[in-house]
């Protein structure tokens, strides 16, 4: 090789991509060694809490049984500790969902770093069989296609500190108020403390509720516990009870675990689907399909909602920025599958997904 091919090596874009993709696969993959290690360790700790919590709970019922036989500084002192318990609990559940969802985020980061290494590697092939540079036109398609990867993802990231702002972060602002609140009562009104104790605790329940949806919507810990489809199960039954939607899950052939990252792909494709039927259809009723066969798995969501154009939404998809169905196509396309959308105004729309089987 001599000291100009080299040096073109040394510069070749694919080259430098592919070496930092690599390089944050590395660190990746050490990371995700280390959380997997963390919350086998947290999952310990957590019984022990529970177990400690539920103690706890015989002692409480005992004080407020007989709440006249003790002191003031008595009764501070043990709802003190009672609530520390509990709290730790809540803590301590809080932490290991946090972790199994970045355990679930790191499974879905090695997979597409993966992926795209794989892309590279191929890009580079066919550039040197070639042995001249891309058209002008095919750099600008790469430029768009970058462009909306980056949309999508900040767009998520959006969406992201909305929900914290206004779902967990608001509460637990409140949490720190009846805090204060429960800290006066102390000294001041003990039989008070009780009441106010019980509302802070179903505070506290409603908080990390709120957190744990988050969390289910970033990254469900039963896709990576118990599979796809009860996750979906779960998903579909809380989305119509959330937005007052009569809804159906229907499982044709066995159910199976699916390989690979194709789990996550149909739940975020299905999640997307729903989601737009939530913001835009107007619909009374949904129904989601899965096709279990041999070779391909197929997810077909249905809708009896307003509908719409499908060749005109087509056709405008880059200029009107939607950003669902193109994260919905993508995703399928990362699993050499296709995604179809069927619709008609006034007769509402089918979105089909359909991943093959096999060799991978």
């Amino acid at each position: 090789m001599s000291a100009i091919q080299a040096a073109d090596e040394i510069f070749d874009p694919f080259v430098l991509v592919h070496q930092s993709v690599s390089g944050r696969l590395e660190q990746v993959e050490s990371e995700l060694e280390a959380t997997e290690q963390k919350a086998r360790d947290l999952e310990a700790s957590l019984e022990d809490a529970r177990e400690r919590a539920e103690e706890s709970r015989v002692v409480e019922k005992h004080l407020l049984n007989n709440i006249r036989q003790f002191a003031p500084a008595e009764v501070q002192s043990t709802y003190g500790n009672i609530l520390e318990t509990q709290l730790g609990v809540e803590r301590a559940q809080f932490n290991y969902d946090a972790l199994v969802a970045r355990r679930g985020d790191l499974k879905d980061e090695v997979q597409f770093l993966r992926s795209a290494g794989q892309i590279l590697s191929d890009l580079q092939r066919m550039y040197s069989n070639n042995g001249s540079h891309p058209a002008p036109d095919g750099d600008k398609q790469f430029r768009d296609a970058s462009r909306q990867v980056f949309q999508i993802i900040e767009e998520e990231r959006m969406r992201i500190a909305r929900d914290m702002h206004d779902g967990p972060a608001q509460s637990m602002a409140n949490l720190v108020l009846q805090a204060e609140i429960l800290e006066r009562l102390l000294d001041r009104n003990p039989k008070q403390l009780v009441t106010e104790l019980a509302e802070f605790k179903n505070s506290v329940r409603n908080a990390l509720e709120e957190t744990r949806q988050l969390i289910f919507d970033l990254r469900p810990m039963t896709l990576d516990d118990l599979g796809l489809i009860p996750t979906l199960r779960k998903f579909i039954k809380e989305y119509g009870d959330r937005y007052g939607l009569s809804t159906r899950f229907n499982v044709v052939g066995q159910e199976r675990r699916l390989p690979g990252n194709m789990e996550g792909v149909l739940f975020r494709i299905t999640q997307e689907a729903l989601t737009n039927v939530h913001k835009h259809a107007r619909a009374k009723m949904a129904e989601v399909t899965m096709n279990l066969q041999p070779t391909r798995v197929t997810v077909v969501v249905k809708d009896d909602g307003q509908g719409f154009d499908v060749a005109r939404t087509e056709a405008n998809l880059h200029k009107n920025k939607n950003l669902g169905l193109l994260s919905m196509r993508e995703r399928a396309e990362l699993e050499k599958g296709a995604l179809e959308i069927r619709s008609q105004p006034g007769r509402g729309t089918e979105v089909k997904v359909e991943i093959p089987l096999g060799k991978r």
